[in-house]
């Protein structure tokens, strides 16, 4: 969480003076994937805990950045012995690496309420570029904690770049696990309102 916290304030450093620096609601936020299962299924799972900063001025929308940390073993597919085999050293490897996280390189406009984020994603220690389309940016809306909004980010991956290679061959051909995976991550964002002394 140092570390995590160390580059949140990069962010906001970089970002000083622009308009819009927002906190990811954790408890109102969830980042999912699905896969592949003996090639006829699709097996959806969630993480439990995602954390991170957003800059975004509807504005400037380029000059938006993101900076997003998932807990991984916080991994659930409603199967406990799968989640135990996805948290060991075959998949997210958690002992070693409990965090995957994804930060921003650049942003561009892709039509209204959306933007397309380049930036780098790390898994099990391996940084690889990935594009996030993000859309659905909601207006701010004002409640008793302060502003808050509302996104949907999706990105497709290949778990295999990542040194995530486990696999069983069919006797009828393909594989038990799919090497595509779809991430999406819907966001609720927070800027909390000044407390008054």
């Amino acid at each position: 969480m140092h570390r995590l916290g160390f580059a949140l304030a990069s962010l906001a450093f970089c970002s000083a003076g622009l308009a819009g620096e927002w906190q990811i609601d954790s408890s109102h936020s969830a980042t999912q994937f699905s896969v592949r299962h003996l090639m006829v299924s699709t097996v959806r799972g969630h993480f439990g805990k995602t954390t991170g900063a957003v800059v975004y001025d509807p504005a400037n929308p380029a000059a938006s950045a993101i900076l997003a940390e998932v807990d991984v073993s916080t991994v659930d597919t409603r199967v406990e012995k799968r989640d135990a085999h996805l948290r060991g050293p075959d998949f997210f490897d958690v002992e070693k690496y409990p965090t995957m996280t994804f930060k921003s390189t650049k942003a561009e406009p892709a039509g209204e309420g959306a933007l397309k984020m380049t930036g780098d994603l790390t898994i099990r220690g391996v940084t690889r570029p990935v594009v996030l389309h993000v859309e659905g940016i909601t207006p701010p809306i004002k409640d008793r904690a302060g502003l808050r909004m509302g996104a949907t980010a999706t990105a497709k991956i290949k778990r295999s770049e990542f040194g995530m290679t486990w696999n069983r061959v069919l006797e009828t051909g393909g594989v038990s696990v799919g090497d595509d995976v779809a991430i999406t991550i819907d966001v609720e964002l927070i800027q909390r309102a000044a407390s008054s002394d």
